[in-house]
């Protein structure tokens, strides 16, 4: 499986990346994999690794770049739930600094780049994004409807807020197919029920799910929260959706 860090132009610098995609010498659909809030790290090159071998390329970025290449502070190799918000306090101020002008920003730069590579065939995209990407990858799709395809947001964070902007206030702008695995207390009965209406409201081809047993962070099997049957439900999901919107795929 062939792979390669990139640096991907941004008009705020140089964005360091990971990319992974079949070695068969022809073009494949292009995914833009968002990481969680713990950035790029080998846990998410596995994630890249596994979805390339199903003939996908897959671009990972690090959220982080303004701030350096990643991991932009120490990961251990397993956060575990003592460590844990040490860690998120590390991060918590580089994530406020992601604004969502800069998320935009970057999807424009990061999908640009998807299509200009020879290893990526032609045709829309897919999004997928875990954690606080789940919430990227609904921007990045109602910002650039005409280049995403499907969007996948596993364990999500910060989909339904007061902001005016907020990711489910977007929706009306999607045209990609989305599927939403959530944690069981990953968002409450009433932020549920105003995604599901805004989604409807727009006519979106959506699924909202609860896996059941599982907590905030199941696919990462770097954390205390993974879960196999959570994790496998995900790709069983995620793959389904990704075959059915990209041509080739």
């Amino acid at each position: 499986m062939p792979t390669k860090t990139l640096q991907v132009p941004t008009p705020d610098g140089q964005a360091d990346a990971f990319a992974a995609f079949p070695d068969r010498g022809e073009p494949h659909p292009g995914v833009l994999l968002y990481t969680d809030a713990f950035g790029l790290r080998p846990e998410l090159e596995r994630k890249a690794r596994a979805l390339a071998e199903h003939g996908y390329y897959v671009l990972v970025p690090n959220l982080y770049y303004r701030h350096g290449p990643a991991p932009v502070t120490e990961l251990p190799e397993h956060i575990g739930e003592e460590i844990r918000p040490a860690v998120i306090a590390l991060l918590m101020p580089l994530l406020e600094t992601h604004t969502a002008e800069r998320i935009v920003r970057d999807a424009d730069a990061y999908l640009g780049f998807l299509a200009t590579r020879p290893e990526v065939s032609a045709g829309p995209a897919a999004v997928v994004g875990y954690c606080i990407g789940a919430a990227l990858a609904m921007r990045t799709a109602a910002a650039h409807p005409d280049q995403v395809a499907a969007v996948a947001g596993f364990h999500p964070g910060f989909l339904v807020t007061d902001a005016p902007d907020s990711p489910h206030r977007l929706v009306p702008e999607l045209t990609a197919q989305v599927h939403l695995g959530l944690a069981e207390n990953d968002m409450s009965p009433e932020a549920i029920g105003a995604l599901d209406q805004a989604l409807d409201a727009a006519g979106v081809d959506y699924a909202i799910e609860i896996y059941p047993g599982t907590v905030h962070g199941y696919t990462m099997s770097d954390t205390d929260a993974f879960s196999p049957s959570a994790s496998q439900r995900h790709w069983d999901r995620l793959l389904p959706l990704l075959g059915r919107a990209l041509a080739g795929g």
